[in-house]
């Protein structure tokens, strides 16, 4: 009986510790206003809206369409960041000789597909065991290991060429 009213004062202590340490004032989960936080709408600042003569003058909306306030809105994102808008969409000329290049055994317009459709055969073959399947886990490093790139050899080997390049990081605790 003593030991049940001992830990009884022992818990309601703990409590009133716990809520003495308490913050004071409302919480500040979700007050973005409060501190130097980013404005997605600052970046680009938004044009003033423009009431027509006639509401018959509005267009038909259209589903990822232009509006009468945003009527090129790539061009204007393009400009905030310090862009050219004229560069947007087809190749720079001092690009066409690399494209031309990468391009010259020919051109899969469907690689995308067919790179998803055999990632996912690749992944279903090597799915982890069942343990890790059942406790889902995530075994993507295991599966891709033989694929992977070892930096640090790629790095000795550039250098070996005498070729400029960046360094590679540092190898990790236990990395091979």
């Amino acid at each position: 009986m003593q030991a049940q009213k001992g830990r009884a004062v022992i818990a309601i202590a703990t409590m009133i510790t716990l809520a003495a340490c308490g913050g004071k004032g409302d919480p500040q989960l979700m007050n973005l206003r409060s501190g130097p936080g980013p404005d997605e709408f600052a970046i680009v600042p938004p044009k003033p809206l423009e009431m027509p003569e006639t509401l018959a003058e509005l267009p038909d909306p259209t589903p990822g369409g232009f509006n009468r306030s945003d009527p090129n809105p790539e061009a204007d994102a393009a400009i905030a960041l310090g862009g050219k808008p004229s560069a947007a969409g087809g190749i720079p000329s001092g690009d066409s000789a690399l494209y031309a290049h990468a391009g010259r055994f020919g051109v899969d317009g469907g690689i995308r597909s067919t790179l998803a459709s055999e990632d996912l055969e690749w992944r279903r073959d090597n799915n982890g065991r069942v343990l890790e399947r059942l406790f889902s886990v995530n075994v993507y490093y295991k599966a891709y290991r033989k694929q992977r790139l070892d930096q640090q050899a790629e790095l000795a080997r550039w250098r070996a060429l005498g070729l400029r390049n960046p360094s590679a990081p540092p190898r990790k605790s236990g990395e091979e």
